[in-house]
């Protein structure tokens, strides 16, 4: 019962209204920067990442010191009683929101450290997407599907996570096309860097390479052409893929290029006389 009357003595009632008032206007101000951080990065995309990881340590920083402000407001403390506090609030906090306070010193360490940034593509798990919040408690991703992931930060800290654009807009794109084994490659790669080369959605300031390799997919063999080109932002990932594959579907139509087929090798029969001779006919049979 004392430490209940202590605790009413402590509380600054004109101060209260303060701070709900200053909690109000952190709210406030937090929407309108963000809004305005958006229609910015909009306008000026080059620097649009650079922009969102700004919006983010604002609203860090905004919500933290409205925090501080209304409790200093609310109460009528000394320095020891600041002190005891403190210790105290580190004590309970820890103990009843332990995993909350993880996820919150998570937050704080990726800010720091910035393994990602908002913006970037990132795949973690099972899924794939650009990460659009990084926040106290928790960080936001979109997939390529739509669908809005929440990860507790502290995830990060123990589990693997992959940046494929590392707070850059661009970011390689691999494709991979797949062709018979008898299938000539050379104009099979001309139609590839053709259409690479032609793909509006292409950074080709950075570097870009197809790489030939002879797989065998579904128990036969096949050529795969594995194209690697830079999207000029991280937003045109579907439409560059989407673009350069109906040009290189299409340019192997007009060339007479195979897809992959199963490979039946006639044997024809020996001469009656003479030594015996074998002959292979390659010949390709699509697949059921």
């Amino acid at each position: 019962m004392n430490g209940a009357t202590n605790l009413f003595e402590l509380l600054s009632y004109s101060g209260l209204l303060t701070s709900l008032v200053v909690l109000a206007c952190a709210w406030f101000v937090v929407q309108v920067v963000t809004r305005f951080l958006e229609r910015l990065g909009e306008r000026f995309t080059d620097r649009r990442l650079l922009i969102k990881q700004i919006g983010t340590l604002l609203r860090f920083a905004l919500y933290a010191g409205a925090i501080s402000a209304a409790v200093l407001l609310s109460f009528n403390l000394t320095d020891q009683m600041l002190l005891a506090l403190g210790g105290t609030l580190a004590v309970t906090l820890g103990i009843a929101f332990k995993d909350l306070a993880t996820s919150v010193v998570a937050g704080v360490i990726l800010l720091i450290d910035k393994p990602f940034s908002v913006g970037d593509r990132i795949r973690f798990g099972d899924h794939y997407g650009e990460v659009v919040d990084i926040g106290l408690r928790t960080v936001r991703l979109v997939t390529l599907d739509d669908c809005l992931v929440t990860v507790p930060n502290s995830r990060f800290l123990t589990d693997t996570v992959t940046s494929g654009s590392a707070g850059k807009l661009d970011m390689l794109i691999r494709i991979d096309f797949h062709v018979g084994a008898d299938q000539p490659v050379a104009p099979a790669k001309a139609v590839v860097a053709e259409a690479l080369t032609s793909c509006r959605y292409a950074y080709l300031a950075q570097p870009w390479t197809i790489v030939v390799q002879q797989v065998i997919e579904n128990e036969y063999f096949a050529v795969r052409l594995r194209a690697k080109v830079y999207v000029v932002d991280v937003r045109y990932e579907e439409d560059l893929v989407t673009d350069v594959t109906e040009r290189v579907l299409e340019g192997f139509r007009r060339a007479g290029i195979l897809p992959p087929a199963r490979l039946v090798r006639a044997v024809d029969a020996a001469p009656a006389e003479g030594p015996e001779v074998v002959e292979l006919a390659p010949r390709s049979v699509p697949l059921e």
